[in-house]
């Protein structure tokens, strides 16, 4: 008789977890430093972002757009697993990467 923590479910729960994690290591968007997004520093995060995107030979977009694309995944995959003092410090690494490319602030 299946239960509900079947092997079915659990290995389709780890394939999705494989597919945001390849996305983050080989997206076509930028190749990111380790680490980026645990970093303290809001300031730190975007520089490295700014940094990554503007090195990256297989972007796509201009290099604000894709910095700013993947800290909007990164923060849109950790879902409500991310805390709530992480993601107030994402989202001031976005405010200060508009500042780095000199872009008007959201609010």
């Amino acid at each position: 008789m299946p239960t509900r923590g079947s092997k079915k479910t659990r290995a389709a729960g780890k394939k999705t977890r494989r597919w945001s994690q390849q996305v983050t290591t080989t997206s076509d968007a930028l190749d990111l430093e380790g680490g980026v997004f645990s970093l303290n520093d809001p300031r730190a995060i975007a520089r490295s972002l700014k940094r990554s995107a503007e090195r990256s030979r297989r972007r796509k977009a201009e290099p604000f757009r894709s910095a700013m694309s993947m800290l909007n995944f990164y923060i849109n995959r950790a879902g409500r697993k991310l805390s709530s003092a992480r993601r107030v410090r994402l989202e001031k690494a976005k405010d200060e990467l508009r500042r780095l490319y000199h872009r008007k602030t959201a609010r």
